[in-house]
């Protein structure tokens, strides 16, 4: 019964993302001369941030309120779903003034002023920091869960982890949503098995305990009294948010997408994968026979081995450690380019310095010094981690909903927008959370000063800032615009080139009006240098070259249909890291004329031109002889 239960869930997984793949735009898409990243795409990563969580938030649930966690952590699940529609009607908000990208800080910023995005920043800082740490820590030890390793050496390992990751953040290396996606592929189908082997061999007790978990709860809420039951709803979810840490990184990547209604999209899939799996995970190893204080650092893989064998608690870690580890890497990512956006508005310049690879190298170390003081602090205890995490979490909730609120009663209630949620229902929402943020405050008092020192650190270093900079004057960084490029081109006759060329590169091979050279770059880096009339710059899309690319030329099919374009590209020969990269990244390019049937592509390299005088001195040789 089991090995045909397990062949039909696989079956039916792979005929799924066998339909999955075969949609066209998967993951990104390019339109009006832009790079979107579709719903899927954003909910993927977020998915893949969110469910890192299931490999510490049960047993860190358990630890406090015992068996009541399979309960709370499936009536929080509810209740973030009630958060992310408020967060959906953020992000249309922010859409309709026209403020893309920054979730949280921006939407505080623009309700309450820089005061209040201070806290926020303080908040989302605490969360990232944490994230990193707890998501290392965890990393390691379902990692190691199978090898005899001291703790010293887990220790070291921890270190190097952080450390790796920041220097793969340094180099300008980065994960992009196709790894993101695949992971996810292979992830999904381990998951799928350990819950079908969950069912499979659940133990005759584990339905009872499921059972009790709930019904105790009705207990303590009808039979004690209000005061009881507002407390235990109280402890119960500040207890349990940990289990959905993440979920505020959708409206984060915000500006990625083409609109709002993607947002919406995004957290709808994130109900029905992440809102209902997390539950059912926890349920079922909650309820297993296990000893939990002696598997409270890898509750997970443990029960992967009682409801299988030890090779598939061997895979279920491996996993494990991988999304992990990819957690941290999103923590190093994210708080990068929160900080970028904070610096840029009160022109912290020291602290956006790129090194050759466009990288925010200063933040990446600073962010590396964080994480590794944080784990010589608490001793890589996942346990001390876990009491601090929550509390930076519901204080990002708080503002968020607060901020929301605010804006509803007092300034935006003329507007006319397609996305509405209850007054009602925010005031509830905010007062559950306020009630779990003071909460937990007064229980977790290493979680509340790690949040006020760096809210302190950060109101001390911006409020001057704010005032010597502020009020804020909206200016976006300079570059050229692909429409300009457009109009030039489309007023001339004949074929038309376009040339492709790298920063730096200076061989500009023709003015002719009908040629067109452009060269991306990096927005953190200053705007090269304009070499001729038909040179233009445009800024880097969604971290990728290649996805801007594909934007500006959807752009030129779309718009110069009917004329013959031709494409160019050259070599990168700059250093032996391009060299190697430029297999995959022609692998890339190989894709474009499938996608672009309707233009010419060529790809070429043009010796470095002789120099004039040396030109001139070997005519005049070839003369006199």
């Amino acid at each position: 019964m089991t090995i045909l239960t397990l062949f039909w869930v696989n079956i039916l997984a792979f005929a799924i993302f066998a339909v999955v793949f075969s949609r066209p735009n998967l993951l990104g898409f390019a339109k009006g001369g832009k790079w979107y990243l579709t719903w899927l795409s954003v909910g993927v990563i977020t998915l893949m941030d969110e469910l890192t969580s299931i490999f510490y938030a049960p047993a860190e649930a358990h630890r406090f309120i015992g068996t009541q966690a399979i309960f709370f952590i499936a009536f929080t699940s509810l209740i973030m779903r009630v958060l992310s529609s408020r967060m959906v009607e953020i992000a249309q908000i922010l859409e309709l003034h026209e403020i893309r990208g920054g979730g949280v800080y921006s939407f505080s910023y623009f309700v309450l002023g820089p005061v209040a995005s201070f806290v926020a920043v303080a908040s989302i800082m605490v969360d990232y920091i944490l994230t990193a740490c707890i998501s290392t820590v965890s990393a390691v030890y379902n990692g190691t869960a199978f090898v005899h390793m001291g703790t010293g050496m887990q220790f070291v390992l921890i270190m190097a982890i952080i450390w790796a990751v920041a220097g793969l953040n340094i180099l300008g290396i980065r994960e992009n949503a196709r790894v993101t996606f695949g992971i996810f592929v292979a992830a999904a189908f381990v998951l799928l098995n350990l819950i079908a082997l969950g069912f499979c061999r659940i133990d005759p007790a584990s339905t009872h305990i499921i059972y009790q978990s709930g019904a105790s709860v009705v207990r303590d809420l009808g039979h004690h009294g209000v005061a009881h039951a507002v407390a235990s709803i109280t402890t119960g979810v500040a207890f349990c948010v940990l289990a959905y840490s993440g979920i505020e990184s959708v409206i984060q990547t915000a500006g990625l997408c083409q609109t709002w209604r993607d947002i919406s999209k995004a957290y709808w899939f994130l109900a029905l994968t992440v809102g209902i799996v997390t539950p059912l995970v926890s349920a079922l190893a909650l309820s297993a026979p296990i000893d939990f204080k002696a598997h409270e650092e890898d509750l997970i893989t443990h029960w992967a081995t009682v409801v299988g064998n030890v090779p598939f608690g061997v895979v279920v870690g491996v996993f494990g450690s991988i999304i992990l580890i990819m957690a941290v890497n999103t923590a190093y990512v994210a708080s990068s380019e929160l900080l970028e956006r904070v610096a840029h508005r009160y022109h912290f310049d020291w602290l956006i310095a790129t090194n050759r690879r466009a990288s925010l190298y200063r933040i990446h170390l600073i962010n590396a010094l964080l994480y590794s003081s944080i784990i010589l602090i608490t001793a890589g205890q996942q346990a001390t981690l876990a009491d601090m995490y929550a509390i930076g979490l519901l204080a990002s909730f708080c503002i968020n909903i607060g901020c929301l609120l605010i804006y509803r009663y007092f300034q935006g209630t003329k507007e006319i927008r397609a996305y509405y949620t209850s007054r009602a229902g925010t005031v509830a929402l905010e007062a559950i959370l306020l009630a779990c943020f003071v909460y937990l405050a007064a229980h977790k008092p290493h979680g509340l000063e790690l949040w006020g020192a760096v809210v302190a650190v950060l109101l001390a270093l911006g409020i001057p800032l704010s005032r010597r900079y502020g009020p804020e004057v909206k200016a976006k960084r300079r570059s050229d615009y692909p429409m300009e490029m457009l109009l030039a081109l489309g007023d001339t006759d004949g074929p038309l080139d376009v040339y492709f060329r790298r920063p730096g590169e200076l061989d500009i091979g023709t003015t002719a009006p009908n040629a067109a050279f452009v060269t991306f770059f990096s927005p953190r880096q200053p705007i090269p240098e304009k070499l001729a009339p038909n040179h233009y710059r445009f800024a880097i899309q969604g971290g990728s070259v290649y996805r801007s690319i594909r934007a500006l030329l959807a752009l030129l099919a779309d718009e110069l249909e009917g004329r013959e374009v031709r494409v160019h590209f050259g070599w990168p020969t700059s250093s032996w890291l391009d060299r190697m990269a430029v297999g995959v990244f022609v692998a890339s390019l190989m894709r474009l004329p499938k996608s672009f049937p309707k233009l010419v592509f060529l790809m070429e390299y043009t010796g470095p031109a002789a120099p004039a005088e040396g030109a001139a001195a070997a005519g005049e040789r070839a003369a006199g002889s």
